[in-house]
C-alpha cells in the first residue's frame, strides 16, 4: 500500500487451464525491475475462466511466486527479486483487474477461489507442480487461501502484514481497535467507492521520479472498480459479515513451513492479530515483529525482510 491524500478515506487491505506465455512484450515491461542481475521476462499464464495473468520471471530454482496487494503492481517485487533469483525462479504478478493483467468486470470475478485458480495458472504456466508463495495485504489474503485450498501446490509460505484468517476473525470480533481500523473497508464496499481514486494519489509517498512514473503508468493501465471488488467479494465485515449467531468459519491446517513479517507500526493491522497462528500451522512458524516498520514493511525495512526471507527460505532447502 502507497501514501496517498489522507482526503480519500483510504488504508491498505488484507482481507485473497490453458497456459500460454509471452516473452519481452509490451514495451519491455520487464524494466520495472532495473535492478535486478538478471533477465527479466514479461509471460502470461490464462486462468481457468480465461482470464490472463500477466508475470515477470527471472532466475532458475525452486519457483517463488510473489503477489502483491492494494494499490501495487507487480513492479513492488523489484527490490526482493534480485535478493532471490541467483537461486530461485521469481515469479512476480499482477493480480486480476491489475496492470497487465485482464480486467473481468463483476463483483463475483474478484472472489477469493478466482484468485487462488490464477496463482495455480501461473505454477502450470511455469510448468511446475508446486511453489514458495510470498504475498503482502491483499496478496497475503491470497497466499493464506491458496495454502487452505491447494496444499499440494505449496512449498513453503511467506507472509506480509496479514494475520491467519482465523486469528483476524478473532480479532475483528474482540478487539474494538482492529474493527476500528477496518472500518474503511466498509467504505470500499459501497456503490462507486472507486470514483474518488487516482494513481496519482496513491503514488503521493514515493519519492524517486522513475519509481513514480513507473507505478503511475502500471495503476492507470489497472481497474479502480476491480480493486473495490476485492472488497466487495471477500473482506469479512460490511457486506460479508457473518450473521449473528452463525459458527465461525473454519478452515484447513497449514501444512507448510510459514514465515510472517509484520511492521509494529502498521495501524491496520494489529500486531496482535498474528496471536495464536500457530495452532493453525502443522510445521515450524516464524513470527517476525519488525518495530519501526509500518504495513508495507517491505517498503519500510527492506533489507532486513529481504534478508530474513532468503535466509528462511535457504534453511529450509
Amino acid at each position: 500500500m502507497r501514501s496517498f491524500q489522507p482526503s480519500l478515506l483510504l488504508a491498505p487491505i488484507l482481507i485473497a487451464a490453458a497456459c500460454t506465455s509471452t516473452t519481452g512484450s509490451v514495451e519491455n515491461y520487464s524494466a520495472v525491475v532495473q535492478s535486478a542481475t538478471l533477465p527479466i521476462e514479461d509471460r502470461y499464464a490464462t486462468s481457468p475462466d480465461g482470464v490472463r495473468i500477466h508475470y515477470l520471471s527471472s532466475g532458475s530454482g525452486p519457483l517463488v511466486i510473489m503477489i502483491h496487494g492494494f494499490p501495487d503492481y507487480s513492479g513492488i517485487w523489484a527490490q526482493l527479486t534480485p535478493a532471490l533469483n541467483d537461486a530461485y525462479r521469481t515469479v512476480a504478478m499482477d493480480t486480476r483487474g491489475y496492470n497487465l493483467s485482464d480486467k473481468p468486470k463483476g463483483v463475483e470475478n474478484y472472489a477469493v477461489p478466482k484468485l487462488v485458480a490464477d496463482v495455480a495458472a501461473v505454477i502450470k504456466a511455469e510448468g511446475r507442480d508446486k511453489a514458495i508463495i510470498i504475498g503482502h495485504d491483499f496478496g497475503a489474503i491470497i497466499a493464506w487461501n491458496f495454502a487452505f485450498d491447494r496444499p499440494e501446490m505449496l512449498d513453503k509460505l511467506v507472509i506480509l502484514s496479514v494475520p491467519h484468517p482465523t486469528t483476524f476473525a478473532n480479532e475483528l470480533a474482540t478487539n474494538p481497535v482492529q474493527l476500528r481500523n477496518s472500518q474503511y473497508a466498509v467504505n470500499f464496499q459501497k456503490e462507486g467507492s472507486e470514483k474518488n481514486l487516482t494513481a496519482e494519489a496513491f503514488a503521493g509517498g514515493i519519492k524517486d521520479p522513475a519509481e513514480k512514473a513507473r507505478y503511475i503508468e502500471a495503476l492507470k493501465r489497472s481497474d479502480f472498480s476491480a480493486m473495490m471488488n476485492y472488497y466487495r467479494a471477500n473482506f469479512p465485515i460490511g457486506m460479508n459479515a457473518p450473521a449473528p449467531g452463525a459458527p465461525p468459519v473454519t478452515h484447513p491446517p497449514v501444512t507448510v513451513p510459514v514465515l510472517v513479517l509484520h511492521g509494529v507500526k502498521d495501524p491496520y493491522l494489529l500486531a496482535s492479530g498474528h496471536a495464536g497462528m500457530w495452532n493453525y500451522i502443522t510445521k515450524d512458524s516464524t513470527l517476525v515483529m519488525i518495530p519501526d516498520a509500518n504495513h508495507n514493511v517491505h517498503h519500510d525495512a527492506p533489507e532486513l525482510v529481504n534478508r530474513t526471507i532468503r535466509n528462511w527460505l535457504d534453511a529450509r532447502k
